[in-house]
This record gives structure tokens, sequence and C-alpha cells, in this order.
């Protein structure tokens, strides 16, 4: 008899599952200082995470400058304050928005991406067959796809920020009136070093979250195909929260220091 949903969604299964996370972060905290490294299936999930994430990430950052550039020009048109368009959609760019959407929809590719496929070598056997072979499942599967996270979503942050800038600024200029040079010279004065990093700083959290939700659903998946399409629903909706309850704590805390 299948489990009721009560049980499986119940305060006492949500600790187990973190605390189960938690003791999968430490594992591949340990095995990412054990040799070999992996380093062919770190280039192969870079690929994958990064280059293959690319578009996503650059439709998403030009169309939300875009709008957001046309919002703030309409708003503060009534108040005489268009000029500062460039100012408030960068900053809001860079800090939030791009940092966000690029790693809600780019993660729930990836980790849904991750979870089924860790997830049909679950339920096949191949990660007992790998443990059964004497090495370690956690250094060969889950410190790539860890690494590789860390790594791409931060850089695929930055591609946001600076495409959803350029969006921006056609809105900008077509609506507001003014030069590109123009625009650029808000955009610098206003973005400084720590507003970069403020944004940077928290796509390597969610980039973290992506990865260890996707490997830890794929890994623990069980109940053959059916198993499978499971986990990798419950990875995204996993992904999306813990992006967006980490993103209003790390913004807190960043704003403190």
């Amino acid at each position: 008899m299948s489990q009721p949903a009560w049980q499986s969604w119940g305060i006492f299964a949500f600790f187990g599952h973190l605390g189960a996370m938690c003791l999968l972060s430490w594992r591949s905290t340990i095995a990412l200082f054990r040799r070999p490294f992996e380093r062919t299936a770190l280039v192969e999930q870079l690929d994958t995470v990064g280059i293959g994430s690319i578009p996503v990430a650059v439709l998403t950052a030009v169309f939300v400058g875009m709008v957001m550039a046309l919002q703030f020009s309409t708003a503060l048109k009534s108040y005489g304050a268009s000029l500062y368009t460039g100012s408030l959609v960068s900053e809001g760019l860079v800090k939030e928005l791009a940092p966000v959407l690029t790693a809600l929809l780019v993660g729930g590719r990836v980790a849904s991406g991750m979870a089924a496929e860790l997830g049909s070598m679950a339920v096949s056997e191949q990660i007992d067959a790998i443990r059964a072979l004497g090495a370690d499942p956690v250094k060969k599967l889950v410190v790539p796809r860890v690494l590789a996270c860390l790594i791409a979503i931060p850089l695929l942050t930055l591609v946001a920020d600076i495409v959803g800038c350029l969006g921006a600024q056609l809105i900008v200029m077509t609506e507001v009136g003014v030069t590109a040079r123009f625009y650029w010279e808000q955009v610098i004065a206003t973005i400084q070093i720590h507003d970069l990093f403020h944004g940077l700083g928290k796509s390597v959290f969610f980039g973290y979250f992506i990865a260890i939700i996707g490997c830890y659903q794929g890994m623990t998946t069980r109940g053959g195909t059916a198993g499978v399409g499971k986990a990798t629903t419950v990875t995204v909706v996993w992904v999306s929260i813990s992006i967006l309850a980490a993103d209003y704590l790390l913004t807190n805390l960043f704003l403190a220091l």
C-alpha cells in the first residue's frame, strides 16, 4: 500500500529529508578532496548546466530588462524623473531579478534533468553497481554536478546582468529618448562592486541548492519509472521554494553587512 501524501510531506519527513541532504552535502565535500578528480564528468556537467542553459538565461534576461524599463519609464514619466530609469532598472536586475529568475528557470531545467538521470540509474540499479565495483557514487555522480552548478550559475547570472541591461537600454532609448552613452553612464555610476557581488553571491547558494536537491531526489528514487516522474516533479517544487526562501534570507544578510 502506498504511503499517504500527508505522511510523506509531514514535518518529520521534511526534517528527515533535510538531514539527509545535509549528510549528502558533507559526503560531497569530503569526496571533493579525494583523488582521482573527475575532470571529464565536470566538463560534461559544465556543458550541460552552463552552455546548455545560455539560451534560457539570455531570453529571460532580455525580456525582463525590457519589461522593467517599460514599466519604470512609464511610472517615472509622471514625476518628471524618467531619466533615472536606467539606474533603477540596472540595480533591480543586478541585485535581485537576474540572480533569482536565472536560478528559477535554469534550476528547474537542470535539477529536473539531474533527478531524472540519477533516478533512472537508481531504479535500474546502476548506482548499486557502482558501489559493488568499489567506487563512490557520491564522488562520481554528485560532486561533478555540484561543482558545475557552483561555477555555472554565477556565470549565467553575470551574462543575465549584461543582457538584461542591454535589453533595458533599447527601451530606455526609445521611450525616454536618451543616448546610449548617457544610459551606460547612469548604469556604471549606480552599480557598485558590492551590488554586483550581492547578486553573484546569492547565485552561488542558488547553484548549491539546485545541485544538491536534484542529486538527492535522483539518488533516492524508488518505484520504477513512476518514481522517476514523481522525483522530477518534487525536485522542481523544492528547488523553486528553496531559491525563493534563500533569496529573502540572503538579501537580509547581505544588506546587513
